[in-house]
């Protein structure tokens, strides 16, 4: 006994503490375990991780946590987007060889969707749109399969959407036939903005050896010289001061009557990511022949776009708000800019391009009506340019702001064209413009190894007065002239200042030396 307790007693008693009291320490490491283990979890970003610790502290110090409403869940989007990826390449195995001529719902695959299958008579007479857009219906509602439009067939189809944001991704439109526009004036009613548009869509590709044909001569006809001209006709005087005129294009619509004054781009891309264009042929379009408008992770290559020279106002790629494209291996020949680089584009890479007949590859015109234009990071490289107004240019109208940067032109090629490189701060597509002080900033334009022949002028460096260009460089320049039917000028240089690398052909002996003595300070309507 001890002290009225007997040891067995008092054995017991000892163990139930020892038991109670190792309830409580594993209690503690388990706690402090959890610790830990939040501390060092690295998969949790650094906001969230603060986020949990803040909470861990409410609720040791208050006991009750927050007092705030919990913010509500957002919704995920559908897919994941990384618009910072390089644009998608194609897998050249996929999708499998498109259906030949009279294939039918008997033998495809619940993945593939085929024009014929959904009521389109292909005999380019009968309306398919209906058939179209049945097809494209069945397509949307299944991840990455293909909408056919087989060959050996012409498909006569009205303006049409083919649209999303609900659709799955990674569709692709097979184009191995021929799709023609009407010329029937009253299926555009007023006039439409485009033809064939493709809107907010994932991983959209057009691709196959078709035709989209926007029979565009009947809208040529009826307005020809009613659009806006391009401002740099008037820098080329022909030897015997006067422009002839192109005889009228004797091509009808379907019933006799005027076409609509709005013209339709054939094909349209908007608010897409990862749209693929690729093997196809674009051709006589009312207006521009494809276009590119909010997009991101642009590919277009080995296509051809035909329109005749003198066709007004037919672009032949037109880019517009969209970042990240790469365009080549494609032929382009039309009647005004065979790429067309507007505001808001950015990460640009144009390489091996044919480019004739046409306008050149531009970047603007920019700043129109004083609005603001952010171009930058611009490539353009082994580019062959034959019988084409311009060879590279960048034209911009005065009163806007914004700026234009990081701009690289080399390697191209050039054949009797009239103006090979053109920096235009007076642009205007009227017959006359009011002055203004205000310009889009111009910075960091390089042009190397351009070479070839011209038979007006060289080089035409047009600056703002209030704004001068700066930083530009010139890296062997051997431009040769071709007398023919026009007068030729020297290199002409306005307000532009930077560097000759090498020694140029002819010399650019206008181009000022260093930065301007009075350089105005940027801005915020300068910065983009």
């Amino acid at each position: 006994m001890i002290g009225g307790f007997s040891l067995k007693s008092f054995t017991y008693i000892f163990l139930i503490a020892i038991l109670i009291w190792c309830s409580n320490f594993e209690s503690c490491i388990a706690r402090r375990g959890r610790h830990w283990r939040h501390n060092n979890n690295r998969a949790f970003s650094s906001s969230l991780m603060k986020k949990k610790v803040k909470n861990y502290g409410n609720h040791n110090n208050n006991g009750g946590g927050s007092n705030s409403k919990p913010k509500p869940k957002s919704t995920p989007p559908p897919y994941k987007i990384t618009p910072s990826l390089p644009p998608r390449i194609p897998n050249p195995d996929y999708p499998p060889s498109p259906p030949t001529k009279g294939y039918n719902n008997g033998g495809s695959s619940s993945t593939t969707f085929n024009v014929l299958d959904f009521g389109a008579k292909g005999d380019g007479n009968c309306d398919d749109t209906k058939a179209f857009e049945a097809a494209w219906a069945a397509a949307c509602k299944v991840e990455a399969s293909t909408m056919v439009v087989p060959a050996d067939y012409t498909f006569y189809v009205g303006p049409i959407s083919f649209s999303g944001p609900y659709c799955k991704p990674n569709i692709v439109f097979q184009l191995d036939g021929t799709i023609v526009a009407p010329t029937n004036s009253k299926v555009w009613g007023g006039g439409m903005f485009q033809w064939l548009e493709f809107s907010k869509l994932v991983g959209i590709t057009i691709q196959g050896n078709g035709v989209i044909d926007g029979r565009g001569s009947v809208w040529w006809k009826d307005q020809p010289y009613d659009d806006p001209i391009d401002d740099e006709e008037k820098l080329i005087v022909p030897l015997n001061h006067t422009m002839g005129k192109p005889p009228p294009m004797p091509v009808e619509s379907e019933l006799g009557v005027k076409m609509p004054g709005i013209k339709p781009t054939a094909l349209r891309f908007y608010g897409s990511f990862y749209p693929t264009v690729t093997g196809i042929t674009i051709q006589n379009s009312p207006q521009c022949h494809l276009k590119f408008d909010s997009c991101n992770g642009v590919l277009v290559h080995d296509v051809t776009i035909s329109s005749p020279g003198d066709s007004p106002n037919t672009d032949g790629i037109h880019l517009q708000n969209s970042k990240d494209v790469l365009i080549y291996s494609s032929n382009l020949g039309c009647g005004d800019d065979c790429i067309s680089i507007q505001t808001g584009c950015s990460n640009v890479y144009v390489h091996n391009v044919n480019c004739g007949p046409g306008h050149g590859i531009s970047i603007g015109g920019l700043g129109k009506d004083n609005t603001r234009a952010c171009v930058s990071n611009i490539t353009v490289r082994d580019v062959n340019m034959h019988n084409t107004m311009n060879g590279v240019r960048i034209k911009t109208w005065q009163g806007g702001s914004g700026s234009v940067q990081g701009v690289q032109f080399s390697n191209i090629q050039v054949s009797e064209v009239q103006l090979p490189i053109v920096i235009d701060q007076f642009y205007c597509d009227k017959k006359s413009c009011s002055n203004q002080t205000a310009a889009v900033a111009l910075a960091g334009i390089n042009y190397e190894e351009i070479k070839g022949t011209y038979t007006v002028k060289p080089v035409h460096f047009a600056c703002s007065d209030s704004l001068p260009c700066v930083d530009v460089s010139l890296t062997s320049i051997e431009l040769k002239p071709v007398q023919e039917q026009y007068h030729l000028y020297d290199p002409f240089c306005w307000q532009t200042y930077g560097e000759l690398k090498t020694p140029t052909l002819p010399p650019i002996s206008c181009l000022q030396i260093g930065k301007p003595p009075n350089n105005r300070i940027q801005t915020d309507r300068d910065l983009c």
